[in-house]
Parts: C-alpha cells; structure tokens; sequence
C-alpha cells in the first residue's frame, strides 16, 4: 500500500510522524535514567516533574528562532 500511494501520503495516514516522535522523547527519556530514585510518591512526582522540564529545556533550545533584518 506504502508504494501505491506514496510514502508521505501513507505515514500522513498511519500517523508516523507522531509515533516517531513519541519514540525519540521516550529515548531521551531514557537517556536520563530509566530509575526513580526517590522513596515517596510526593518526591517521584517531583522527580519526574523535574525530568519532564529539562527534556522541554531541551526541545526548546533545538528550536530555531528567526528576527527580521532591516
């Protein structure tokens, strides 16, 4: 079907582009460490709060910004 219809019209249907997307914030994720190392709930929410803000850190500074010249 991918090849009848073309590949962007395919991942366009399947909704790739999101799965893709999941799956490379999940590996960053990831890249944080797999383990919560607090003991309470209050603290491994906090935790994984914490990590959420720095993967948004992140994903914000990948961003390109751009300002009109002259």
């Amino acid at each position: 079907m991918q090849s009848r219809f073309g590949r962007k019209l395919w991942k366009s249907w399947r909704s790739y582009h999101q799965r893709s997307l999941v799956e490379t914030k999940m590996h960053c994720g990831k890249r944080l460490d797999e383990r919560v190392m607090s003991r309470t709930f209050e603290r491994r929410v906090n935790e994984l709060h914490i990590r959420a803000a720095i993967l948004n850190r992140f994903t914000e500074l990948g961003h390109l910004q751009t300002v009109p010249v002259a």
